[in-house]
């Protein structure tokens, strides 16, 4: 056999391994699904969410809901839920976000809490398919459990099943505010968005500080049933999140990706044990709070999806990731989030929350979350595009680029590590 017949089968084998990849991934059996399920554990209701995922993966492309096929769905979910006459007005598309269609809309209703009143509300749903398959049940209850700790909107109520509308809904109260200077060129979800030393000044302090009292609550004191509790001592959390993107990224990938194995293994070998737990917004970063740009005041804080239970440290990560980040007027510094130099964004969170912060245990969540980061750009983002069960495909293809800036950041932080 000459060299030019054995290229030609490495070659035919490849297209063939990766026609077997996508369609599996495309379509998923029963039997493969099982089999993420039982070797990439996770907590429960994730399991459920990715599980879910999975099972609709081959259902036909639908086309992307009207607003008069939501108002329907809206008025029937109402009329099962409200008691008394109630009346839906002003629907309209909201922008923003990379993962969810949110519909803003007006409720003249007797609120059981506030009598009779008109509520400007979001209805915030699945697409066909998304970025994150994460759960509007926990997404209501983390928020309602959080309304006298932080400013959070009211949540309202969740369709969990989608036995009324399309996809899984959750309606909770329109907050208001800007998620960055009104006059600063819009960035994609928040990042990278750039504010003046005297805004940063104002929301800065808040931003570390919300953050504080978010890890200071006692977890245990919340009634957040969906949400599994890991145990102080042991790798529960750390081996949870491993999994759940270990299970993303075999579920979703298109190729190979050599750096990833390495990843995990490392990950796998030195994940941290807990010494507290705290409730863990996912994704605490610019882009998810709303601020008043009169008063310079965060009104609250948004997209609680990846909310969880676990290790304080995976948060105060994700927040200092330099892709959140810009840096300062003197081309140096790096701020936190666009907002906050890193030694300040630690120390005052020391400060305010009580609670120590442990370099190895940074360390160890900036590489997880980069190491999620790239499940859900390279994996989820471009099956979902494959797929075209989104009405962010665009987006979706944007974020995907930075995928080369964080496999780099991966690759020298395990080389650092080691």
């Amino acid at each position: 056999m000459t060299n030019d017949t054995i290229h030609d089968v490495g070659a035919d084998r490849i297209r063939e391994i990766r026609a077997i990849d996508h369609n599996t991934r495309d379509a998923p059996d029963a039997d493969f699904v099982e089999q993420m399920r039982l070797r990439f554990p996770s907590e429960a209701e994730y399991d459920r969410m990715l599980t879910r995922k999975a099972e609709h993966r081959a259902d036909p492309r639908q086309a992307p809901s009207t607003l008069e096929e939501l108002r329907i769905a809206l008025d029937a979910f109402l009329d099962a839920n409200v008691e008394g006459s109630h009346r839906v007005d002003n629907m309209r598309w909201l922008s923003g976000g990379a993962s969810k269609i949110q519909v803003a809309f007006s409720l003249e209703w007797n609120d059981p809490l506030e009598g009779q009143t008109t509520s400007q509300l979001v209805l915030r749903m699945e697409p066909q398919e998304s970025l994150n398959a994460t759960s509007r049940t926990r997404e209501y209850e983390v928020i309602n459990a959080l309304r006298d700790h932080l400013p959070v909107p009211r949540a309202y109520w969740v369709d969990d099943d989608a036995e009324f509308f399309p996809q899984p809904t959750l309606i909770y109260a329109l907050a208001y505010g800007v998620s960055k200077p009104r006059a600063v060129e819009a960035r994609p979800s928040g990042v990278g968005s750039v504010f003046a030393p005297e805004l940063r000044a104002e929301l800065g302090p808040q931003f570390v500080a919300h953050l504080a009292t978010l890890h200071a609550i006692r977890a245990e004191d919340l009634d957040l049933p969906s949400f599994d509790l890991p145990r102080v001592g042991t790798t529960d959390t750390a081996i949870w999140q491993l999994n759940r993107t270990r299970r993303v990224w075999e579920e979703d990938r298109a190729e190979e990706l050599p750096l990833w194995e390495v990843a995990a293994n490392w990950l796998e070998r030195n994940a941290p044990e807990l010494d507290r737990v705290s409730v863990l917004h996912g994704d605490y970063r610019t882009g998810n709070y709303l601020f008043d740009e009169d008063t310079r005041q965060i009104t609250t804080w948004l997209d609680w999806e990846r909310g969880h239970l676990g290790d304080r440290h995976r948060d105060l990560a994700w927040a200092m990731l330099p892709s959140f980040g810009t840096l300062a007027e003197d081309g140096e510094t790096l701020l936190v989030a666009g907002l906050v130099p890193y030694d300040e964004f630690i120390s005052e969170y020391e400060r305010l929350s009580g609670l120590t912060v442990d370099p190895v245990r940074l360390r160890y969540y900036r590489i997880l979350n980069t190491f999620q980061l790239i499940a859900s750009t390279l994996g989820t983002g471009s099956r979902v595009i494959r797929l075209g069960k989104s009405h962010q495909d665009v987006l979706l293809a944007w974020i995907e680029g930075i995928v080369y800036s964080l496999g780099e950041e991966l690759r020298t932080s395990i080389l650092e590590e080691n």
